[in-house]
């Protein structure tokens, strides 16, 4: 599939769920992600991310959230074709999912499930299906805190390994 019928079909994916609920309150978070790749031929991730979110009740909400996320390639990584190093590596993630307070107030303890298509932008990238189910903390003056296991599928085309980390979040969210 072409990347742009991909991110064509996820953006009418997060439109339609968007509209399909009675979202009564929108937030807006925005937060850096710091990670430990699950492959062995990278030594670091980082990103940054903004997510809405629209509340269907106090317990739960519907996020949508883009941004983008690095791979730091190992140093002595070989197996890149043409030069004989591996490329850093790339992605923007479009996703959506449910987020759902284990407090009735909706803030505290949460757990989110995100699914999505990562967007390969660096050299020999490509898009893929992308998941992350997330476990974390929502304060309620803004703070968020979150650690998540994402993964993007085998993103680098010649490598065939999954591209995952397991990240912490680091956000602050504010009411629209």
């Amino acid at each position: 599939m072409k990347k742009s019928t991909k991110f064509l079909a996820s953006a009418v994916a997060a439109v339609a769920i968007f509209f399909t609920t009675n979202a009564s309150a929108q937030k807006v978070g925005i937060g850096a992600n710091l990670g430990i790749p699950t492959s062995d031929l990278y030594s670091f991730a980082a990103g940054v991310d903004l997510r809405v979110q629209f509340d269907v009740t106090k317990q739960l909400s519907v996020p949508i959230a883009t941004g983008y996320n690095h791979f730091f390639a190992k140093d002595d990584n070989i197996g890149y074709p043409g030069s004989g190093e591996l490329p850093d590596y790339g992605y923007i993630p479009v996703k959506t999912g449910l987020k759902y307070f284990i407090n009735p107030s909706g803030s505290g303890l949460y757990a989110m499930g995100e699914v999505g298509a990562a967007i390969g932008v660096s050299d020999h990238a490509k898009t893929t299906f992308l998941y992350a189910p997330t476990l974390g903390y929502s304060w309620s003056n803004g703070l968020d805190l979150g650690v998540k296991y994402e993964n993007a599928g085998k993103g680098v085309d010649f490598l065939g390994n999954e591209s995952g980390q397991v990240a912490l979040r680091i956000a602050y969210g504010f009411k629209l």
